[in-house]
């Protein structure tokens, strides 16, 4: 069994039934073995949009990071993704933040997520659950990582009581 690191991401439509679906759509490919807290973030890149709502999940799976991948795009389309601008708004979004320990490169699929040290809607969920774990490439930990980085307030504890169901 393989230990994956997930980034779930929101902006449309109901936020944290997308979540709760999309968490629920991984038992298929897996086992979900913790849940950060979630997160409103605001929107980077492209800013004309409505905040997002950010969590991680730690996944076991038996599945290859190549075939993995291929699941985490069927169960978007199955959720309800469509196509749309880079960084615009998405109904749902499966980033692939870690798989184990590897460093894997290729065409379609970069791991470690390459971007996830410059993150902090994907840093501060992923230290929830796996604060202690090493960044296969920069050899630091997340909690290491996620200190280094500038102080951010885009980032902001999302409401209690509608993430109690989705906390573990």
């Amino acid at each position: 069994m393989a230990i994956v690191y997930l980034g779930l991401g929101t902006n449309l439509g109901d936020r944290f039934a997308n979540l709760r679906a999309a968490i629920d759509a991984l038992e298929a490919v897996g086992r979900v073995e913790a849940r950060s807290k979630v997160y409103e973030t605001q929107p980077l890149y492209v800013t004309e949009q409505p905040a997002f709502l950010n969590m991680a999940v730690r996944l076991s799976t038996t599945l290859t990071p190549p075939a993995l991948l291929a699941e985490l795009k069927r169960l978007e389309a199955a959720i309800g993704r469509v196509a749309s601008v880079r960084y615009g708004p998405r109904l749902i979004d499966l980033d692939i933040l870690l798989y184990d320990d590897i460093a894997h490169d290729s065409p379609d699929l970069v791991i470690p997520h390459p971007r996830l040290t410059e993150r902090h809607f994907a840093l501060i969920p992923l230290a929830d659950i796996a604060a202690s774990i090493v960044h296969p490439i920069h050899r630091q930990t997340i909690r290491t990582l996620l200190d280094a980085l500038p102080a951010d307030d885009g980032v902001r504890l999302a409401d209690e009581m509608a993430m109690r169901e989705l906390v573990a």
